[in-house]
């Protein structure tokens, strides 16, 4: 028989189901995701890092794992929680089951949970705290959690961005682009490429204000995760570096461009995750299906007078783009790279490399 575990909130809620994967207690915030499908990208998506990924869509696992889909290194949630599990995967490319591909990453999983339940929980309340533990006991549970503290505390970005500069070469390249990496997935190094793009990687705290910006045809400032305002006492100079050559701000990057020009931030009550969020290109007036993943956003509030707003979210009218009125920066709240989600919003890609063929 499998081993019972659980789930134990911070509001001192618990959900009982089994253990799979790692075996190990872990404390993060609990956040959903809506997708159908993509487990694998999205248990590998640095931006979830420090958080318990709740899957809505109740069957996973039924196509295993294929190292190929990886969106990193190495699993980034801190655990994840399931309806039911799939024990017999199939799939021609499949080489391994999630059971196994979480073991192998010491990140322990729970299956067999009311996910329905957890999930209007969250949507109800906010995102949580929490902890995955085989101890039932709820006021140890409690005290670990208290202990921990909140996941604005910590600054996971430092954990997932590279430590040393990384180049990747495209076989027909005709430009060179800087990417900032706040928590990057390879999709977007593979999708710049392919569009004739060498990338090369910087630290999130590279010394900025000494880049050699003559190298460069244009900026990417990746996805990650976290609260943005933790890290803009350390990321001067980037400033300078986005009104120098054409920039691309995603997510994280799309945030700190916003509260570079003076603009604030702010945390949604249960995030924005799953590949089918409905996003409004105001000019166009077209509206495109994206993969989000996101818990914070721009304020429309005191914004910046250098900024215009370019995009809105259907759901909830967040801001989901921006552009400089005189420069050329782009950014975007959503993942153009997609990996899990629709492929409708590259266009930003092709966008960004018309603003480098313009300055040029």
């Amino acid at each position: 028989m499998p081993k019972e575990r659980y789930l134990i909130l911070n509001d001192g809620s618990v959900y009982q189901g089994y253990g799979f994967g790692y075996e190990s207690e872990a404390i993060g915030e609990v956040v959903f995701n809506t997708s159908m499908t993509g487990y694998q990208e999205m248990l590998t998506d640095p931006s979830y890092r420090g958080q318990i990924l709740v899957s809505t869509y109740p069957m996973i696992g039924n196509y295993g794992i294929d190292s190929n889909f990886s969106e990193s290194n190495k699993v980034q949630v801190k655990s994840y929680v399931v309806r039911d599990l799939c024990d017999y995967p199939f799939h021609f490319s499949n080489n391994k089951d999630l059971n196994e591909f979480l073991t192998e990453n010491k990140i322990p999983g729970i299956h067999s949970v009311d996910t329905r339940s957890l999930t209007r929980k969250i949507r109800k309340f906010g995102s949580k705290m929490a902890i995955m533990t085989d101890n039932p006991d709820l006021n140890v549970a409690l005290e670990k959690i208290n202990k921990f503290g909140s996941y604005e505390e910590s600054n996971y970005v430092d954990q997932v961005s590279v430590k040393k500069i990384e180049n990747y070469v495209s076989k027909n390249s005709n430009l060179n682009i800087a990417l900032i990496d706040f928590g990057v997935k390879k999709n977007i190094i593979r999708l710049l490429n392919s569009r004739g793009c060498n990338v090369e990687v910087y630290p999130w705290n590279f010394d900025f204000a000494n880049l050699d910006l003559e190298k460069f045809d244009g900026i990417v400032m990746s996805p990650g995760p976290g609260d943005p305002k933790t890290l803009l006492n350390d990321i001067k100079g980037i400033k300078k570096c986005i009104e120098s050559v054409p920039s691309l701000g995603i997510c994280l990057g799309h945030q700190i461009i916003a509260h570079i020009y003076g603009g604030e931030t702010f945390k949604l009550l249960f995030g924005h995750r799953g590949g089918n969020q409905p996003v409004k290109e105001i000019n166009s007036g077209r509206v495109y299906p994206t993969s989000q993943n996101h818990g914070y956003a721009v304020s429309d509030k005191k914004f910046p007078s250098e900024l215009e707003i370019t995009h809105i979210n259907i759901n909830d009218n967040t801001v989901s783009g921006l552009k400089h009125k005189e420069k050329p920066i782009i950014s975007i709240q959503y993942h153009s790279e997609a990996c899990p989600g629709p492929i409708d919003s590259e266009y930003i890609f092709d966008n960004f490399l018309e603003l480098i063929k313009g300055k040029n």
